[in-house]
């Protein structure tokens, strides 16, 4: 891994921080890969229960990509095609990765910041933040994947407003669209974003784990028609866990459940 993408772990919650400062958390081709990585070892560690991500500063959450790099990496077609490779994997880990993720948004969130954001469960935005994917302005498009994600969270008449119009829109008006969960002061953000990863992480993980990956099947197949016996399977999973008959004992013991995650 490079220095441009940071990793601590403390108490069952793993912050991964975009560092790249001098480009207001830019994110390079190198970085995508990094961060793929990342999200398969997260993905596999017992003890990590919750990701939170975040840019280093208060300035931006991700600028989106860094855009010096065009010449080297994203100049034609061919190009292009592996970069979006490199990012779409990167996109997918991070829906993929079975454990809830939270962004937390101070300043600018922007192009493939804003595209990264919408992968995860929860946005937390700080009031001096703001959003959008104005990449009409630089003469390329979005792909389908990154599509999919934006329609799905807002609706595909603001998906299109923020694309058309190439706008950057302030963390109200992305609150009142659905692109955020909750804006809070920039001085009140941290506290607010870790305090609901702390209580999202005492709770079942088992339950985390099967109520996104139903949440997946849902979307995908809104009128429930294709569900599969696994699929069919998976809501009753819980039952036969470590975490459901503490959760069930510690309710009529009065007392507070300790998951172990199994």
């Amino acid at each position: 891994m490079t220095d441009r993408i940071l990793l601590a772990i403390a108490d069952q919650i793993a912050t991964v921080t975009f560092n790249n400062l001098e480009r207001r958390n830019a994110i390079t081709f190198e970085m995508w890969h990094d961060l793929r990585r990342m999200l398969v070892d997260l993905k596999h560690d017992p003890s990590v229960r919750v990701i939170v991500f975040r840019g280093a500063g208060d300035d931006a959450f991700s600028a989106g990509a860094d855009i010096s790099e065009f010449e080297t990496h994203r100049k034609n077609a061919a190009q292009a095609a592996l970069y979006n490779a490199a990012f779409d994997a990167a996109m997918d880990e991070a829906e993929a990765v079975g454990k809830p993720t939270i962004s937390m948004i101070k300043g600018a969130c922007v192009g493939g910041g804003c595209e990264f954001s919408s992968a995860l469960d929860i946005r937390i935005a700080a009031d001096n933040s703001r959003f959008g994917v104005p990449i009409a302005r630089l003469g390329l498009p979005i792909a389908h994947r990154e599509m999919r994600r934006m329609i799905r969270l807002i609706g595909r008449a603001k998906t299109m407003e923020l694309l058309l119009t190439a706008d950057l829109i302030p963390a109200e008006d992305a609150h009142r669209i659905g692109l955020v969960n909750h804006v809070t002061s920039l001085a009140e953000v941290e506290d607010f974003t870790y305090a609901m990863a702390k209580r999202i992480a005492a709770l079942a993980p088992v339950v985390h784990r099967v109520h996104k990956q139903i949440a997946t099947t849902v979307l995908e197949d809104p009128g429930l028609r294709g569900l599969t016996p696994q699929d069919r399977a998976l809501a009753l999973s819980p039952y036969d866990t470590d975490d459901f008959q503490e959760g069930w004992r510690a309710f009529l013991e009065k007392r507070t459940p300790q998951f172990n995650g199994h």
